[in-house]
């Protein structure tokens, strides 16, 4: 599953980014901070998945 996060600039997604994901990503208090796309992978188990 693939997702993405959109929104306005300067309304804190690359803070619920690096809390999902703990990448790291840089986050400041101006608009358009982030201007490259981040990316992160997220581990969800799932009890229905046998693998």
């Amino acid at each position: 599953m693939k997702l993405g996060i959109v929104g306005l600039p300067n309304v804190g997604k690359s803070t619920l980014f690096n809390s999902l994901t703990k990448a790291g990503a840089e986050s400041a208090n101006y608009p358009f901070c982030t201007i490259d796309p981040n990316v992160g992978v997220v581990t969800v188990p799932d009890e229905r998945l046998k693998l």
